[in-house]
């Protein structure tokens, strides 16, 4: 497999972590244990399936756990779109990581067709 340092996938997906992490250090302290610690989850998710998938032996375990990134990125926007609803913090800072996470999202489609088109 590939060295997933070398992806710009990972890249942007470990710039999103660190980004909703800055994003949701605003958020209520009452929200520290609710969304805003679901949101870093999710976002952690991402750059971490993409790693692990990279070390897996198969492009069919890459293609599957590149799917799973996808899914935790539509996790993630997802809560950024409840937590935009519900007022818990400025617009702007969510806005800008949907934003990422749309991106994310396109990078990671395109990765999968393409590792699924050569799977093992």
């Amino acid at each position: 497999m590939q060295d997933y340092h070398k992806l710009t996938v990972w890249s942007r997906a470990m710039d999103l972590a660190e980004n909703c992490y800055a994003a949701t250090r605003c958020f209520p302290t009452t929200e520290r244990f609710g969304i805003a610690s679901q949101m870093n989850r999710s976002a952690v998710s991402i750059p971490a399936n993409i790693a692990e998938g990279c070390g897996r032996g198969t492009n069919r375990d890459f293609a599957r756990f590149l799917r799973m990134a996808y899914a935790s990125a539509c996790e993630l926007e997802t809560e950024a779109l409840i937590a935009k609803r519900v007022g818990l913090s400025e617009p702007a800072p969510l806005e800008q990581l949907i934003d990422e996470v749309n991106e994310v999202r396109r990078m990671l489609n395109g990765l999968v067709k393409q590792v699924a088109a050569t799977a093992d």
